[in-house]
């Protein structure tokens, strides 16, 4: 269903499209941290996210026949940004159904995007169910953000990146929402740096992935982190599989300690990184005595922070 060889094929088509993101090390936040710390930098990506580059590869596979009728999916944000902007490099309509709860700003950098957004129901899941309707009708291709094997295959090539340039790291911590990243990285890892830990992210107040993955079976779980990038209310199956054979640990933190991480980015690396984009940090922050003088990596997946978001940092 995914494999490496799916991402090193993914790699001619990311790369049509953008640049490698840089890796980068902090004096101050290696000091703050006790580690060597290296930062992805998929913020810098054009939609602020890891998320394109999977919507990329999705794109390319697609025939003129079915790109021709379009896709329709349910985001929060960030996925939806991310197949806005390979629809539109593509040529081909994008529905997006997210929440009505979901931030102004993020509704429209979609539809800036020449995507049509839906705003329906009080969360992800009700969004699903719509989304599920209007493709049903239109004819549509139906995305789903976590059981799509192309996206998986998109995002792991930011892994190629990482691994191919530094094949020592001892670990890498990867936020989880749908467990796209993480399930990659595990992939990626195995083959380029099989001594390296893939541990995953997740907040404590969203905890559907990391609850599926202790346990063996897909759960659902409430969902109510004010992290939106981290908003996942269920496990998916497709990153739960691929997680279950590579990673090695699943963190939980609180979305308190997620925004610290946030400042700490801002100040030590000059980094402005949402909620989801910081997780990884917290995640190691959280555990200073796993990874004490050990050369880490932690992905900044995104950096689509918003005003609101943005003042609760003060």
């Amino acid at each position: 269903m995914f494999s490496f060889a799916d991402v090193t094929r993914a790699r001619s088509v990311v790369h049509q499209h953008l640049p490698p993101t840089p890796a980068r090390s902090y004096p101050a936040l290696d000091a703050a941290v006790g580690a060597s710390v290296l930062v992805k930098h998929e913020n810098l990506q054009p939609v602020g996210a890891f998320k394109v580059r999977g919507g990329l590869t999705l794109l390319a596979a697609m025939s003129e026949q079915d790109r021709s009728r379009g896709t329709v999916s349910y985001s929060t944000g960030n996925h939806a940004r991310s197949l806005a902007y390979a629809s539109r490099a593509y040529g081909a309509p994008c529905t997006v159904v997210m929440p009505a709860t979901a931030a102004p700003a993020k509704a429209k950098a979609i539809e800036e995007l020449d995507a049509q957004v839906v705003l329906h129901g009080d969360d992800l899941e009700a969004a699903q169910h719509h989304a599920e309707k209007l493709a049903e009708r239109s004819g549509a291709r139906l995305v789903s953000p976590g059981d799509t094997p192309e996206l998986l295959a998109g995002v792991g090539t930011l892994y190629l990146e990482i691994f191919e340039a530094h094949p020592d790291l001892e670990a890498i911590l990867v936020p989880v929402g749908s467990g796209t990243g993480a399930s990659a990285a595990t992939v990626v890892a195995r083959e380029l740096a099989p001594g390296c830990r893939v541990i995953g992210v997740q907040s404590t107040e969203s905890r559907a992935a990391h609850d599926s993955w202790r346990s063996g079976e897909l759960a659902k779980r409430p969902n109510r982190t004010r992290v939106a990038g981290l908003a996942t209310g269920r496990g998916y199956a497709l990153p739960q599989s691929v997680m279950r054979a590579g990673l090695a640990d699943f963190l939980l933190v609180t979305d308190d300690e997620i925004a610290a991480a946030q400042r700490l980015l801002a100040t030590t690396a000059d980094t402005v990184a949402e909620g989801a984009g910081a997780a990884a940090l917290a995640g190691l922050l959280s555990r200073r005595d796993l990874f004490e003088g050990t050369r880490v990596a932690i992905v900044c997946t995104g950096g689509n922070a918003d005003e609101a978001e943005l003042a609760m940092l003060g």
